[in-house]
């Protein structure tokens, strides 16, 4: 379908990727990662036509469509936010009005004319088309796409214009899945997103019918969607099969390999410079010598980059606080005409972990400004317990900041008790490097200001900390530091976030925004999704159905499994069978492996085109093979296991 062969391509005097190759297929579904700066989005940009190669050749099948949404920038106006969606169907609308202009000429042409006959034949493959587009239907699936991304009845009729630059993207966003493209490029898709619309997102991406690729910072989004992770890295594309935590464990694997392949390297070439420098001179050597020259240039040197450093950061532990850090009681806020919040009530305690979780505009935004005590409620109290101190990160936090005031020197000041080194490797790890810590602030972006604010809270928390979408800006690595940090808070923390990952590693009670009041959901968002799906109701169901049945319902927690079937009490297999079971897990773990060289062997060769013949063929092969893997690896967990109930070595 897309074709990047020995595609490279610089940054100014940077080189970002050079030898890419990349056959991209109908079915692809691919998450683009790699640090900052590696060329992610200029790497989507060059598969889109935006940007082109510096060498190589990208080519593209008959036909072929490409969808293509950037991180930000878009914007929409003089439409309808349903009449810009609309406007994806455009060919179709025009085809609905050639078929009533053909209708208007069979009811007058002879039927016996040679016109009557040609217009027969467009006016069938016409509604044929018209019929595969679901034409009739373009209403009801741009009602659920807009509905999905958050959009309110009551907004589809209002301007694009009328809308912030995050819901403008979300309008490219909808318009990019209506149109359904050969292939959907997206940048960051999830950015502007909330947890709502971004769940409803992935669902629509597991059942979409064509092929994808997405850049995106959000593991478990990557995890459920793709099943192909490519990394542009070392200069290089790499390719990985299943989702982010499969490619973390291969990454590591090949980076091994390659360490393995540079000592090995190495060796050879100190052995050839050896024995060069030792007989360079001896005229009955010359020959060996050359030899051993042309050999040593001949050699492609492997190039180990440096390991990305590993940052540990932990907040500097604040005083406790008393047993309940906040009662809410009667809450409620009202924006005339429209009521945010009514009649909330809940406590939070020290040590608590909450996501507080909803649809944009539930009011979570809200909500942790009241209990900032940054603004007044309209009713109702905030009370904060003994010994509280609470602070504040909103998502434009930058705005608080002295844009005069140079990096290093603020941080520094906010935290004279930590040593430079320690705050330079923090800043580092939310992406300010060498001169960057020495700026001031006020030259920085919105976002980059946005993320030192939230460095500099780190190095000075309070006992109750509230996070507004702390998590916006941030690549995975930043993230990671951000998630170890706040586990190992002994405070109390209260934060709104769109990452799943970073939800179900922090929060230890959901509280949801919805309706105007808020509801307390114990455990993190998998077990809030369980209860929200209605987990308790269902075990209280069944529980009715056994006593029903009179069977006597445990009250008490269910008692752990039964210990496995000792193997005394598993049939016997006759030894001949045993060994042919044996033999065959023996053989399996044998051949995996080589199948698995093979995929790599095609996978390589793929990325020198020859012929779309021979791509189509590898491409079957490749498809086959992997076929034969699934099918000797659920063998081999089959057999193993039945050997492990025999007792039986492998």
């Amino acid at each position: 379908m897309l074709h990047l062969a020995d595609g490279a391509k610089r940054f100014d005097h940077k080189l970002l990727f050079e030898g890419a190759n990349w056959l991209i297929t109908p079915d692809e579904r691919t998450g683009l990662v790699g640090g900052n700066g590696t060329g992610k989005s200029t790497l989507l940009k060059i598969l889109a036509g935006i940007e082109h190669l510096d060498h190589g050749q990208l080519n593209r099948s008959k036909g072929l469509t490409i969808g293509y949404l950037p991180q930000d920038g878009l914007a929409l106006r003089g439409r309808t936010v349903f009449d810009e969606c609309l406007s994806v169907f455009k060919a179709a609308q025009d085809m609905e009005h050639e078929m009533g202009e053909l209708s208007d000429k069979l009811a007058h042409f002879d039927p016996a004319s040679a016109e009557y006959e040609i217009a027969a034949d467009r006016f069938s493959v016409v509604s044929e088309t018209l019929q595969a587009l679901d034409l009739y239907n373009l209403d009801a699936q741009v009602g659920a796409v807009l509905g999905g991304l958050g959009f309110q009845k009551e907004d589809w009729r209002r301007d694009c214009g009328e809308f912030s630059g995050g819901w403008q993207m979300r309008i490219a966003l909808a318009k990019l899945l209506l149109e359904k493209p050969s292939l959907l490029l997206m940048d960051e898709p999830t950015n502007h997103l909330d947890l709502e619309s971004r769940n409803w997102l992935e669902e629509y991406l597991k059942s979409y019918p064509r092929a994808f690729i997405l850049i995106s910072h959000d593991r478990y989004f990557l995890d459920v969607t793709v099943n192909k992770i490519t990394e542009v890295w070392n200069k290089r594309v790499w390719f990985y099969t299943g989702g982010y935590e499969k490619y973390v464990k291969q990454k590591t694997e090949r980076r091994e390999q390659l360490a393995r392949d540079y000592a090995s390297q190495r060796e050879r070439i100190e052995q050839l410079e050896a024995f060069i420098g030792r007989f360079r001179y001896q005229a009955t050597k010359a020959k060996q010598v050359q030899s051993r020259i042309k050999e040593l240039e001949k050699i492609e040197r492997i190039e180990v980059p440096e390991d990305e450093e590993t940052i540990h950061f932990t907040f500097p532990q604040p005083p406790a606080s008393g047993r309940i850090v906040c009662e809410v009681s009667g809450l409620s806020k009202r924006y005339e005409p429209k009521q945010i919040l009514s009649n909330v009530n809940f406590t939070i305690e020290r040590g608590d972990r909450i996501a507080l979780v909803g649809p944009n505009g539930a009011g979570k935004s809200t909500l942790i400004r009241m209990l900032s005590k940054l603004e007044e409620p309209t009713a109702g109290d905030v009370r904060y317990g003994h010994n509280v101190l609470a602070d504040y990160f909103a998502q434009d936090q930058y705005k608080v900041l002295d844009p005069q005031a140079k990096m290093l020197e603020d941080i520094s000041a906010a935290a004279p008790k930590i040593p430079t080194v320690e705050l330079r490797s923090l800043l580092g790890a939310f992406l300010f490097t060498g001169d960057d810590v020495f700026k001031q602030l006020g030259v920085l972006s919105g976002g980059e200001r946005n993320r030192y604010a939230l460095a500099r809270m780190l190095v000075s928390p309070a006992n109750f900390i509230l996070l507004d979408e702390p998590t916006n800006h941030l690549d995975l690595r930043a993230k990671d530091v951000l998630l170890e940090a706040i586990r190992n808070f002994t405070g109390t923390v209260l934060f709104v976030s769109h990452d799943r990952y970073f939800i179900d590693g922090l929060a230890t009670r959901v509280f949801e925004c919805e309706h105007g009041g808020v509801q307390v959901y114990p455990g993190n968002y998998e077990d809030y999704l369980w209860r929200k799906n209605g987990g308790p109701e269902q075990m209280q169901a069944a529980a009715v159905e056994m006593q029903k049945a009179h069977i006597p319902v445990i009250e008490t927690p269910p008692p752990p499994p039964p210990p496995a079937t000792p193997a005394s009490n598993v049939k016997k297999l006759n030894p001949i069978k045993l060994k042919q079971m044996q033999d065959r897990v023996r053989f399996a773990e044998e051949e995996m492996p080589r199948l698995e060289d093979r995929m790599t062997a095609i996978e390589t060769a793929m990325g020198n085109f020859v012929s779309a013949e021979e791509s189509q063929r590898q491409t079957a092969e490749l498809a086959e093979i992997r076929k034969q893997h699934e099918e000797l690896m659920l063998e081999w967990e089959d057999l193993s296991t039945q050997l492990e109930e025999q007792g039986a070595a492998v």
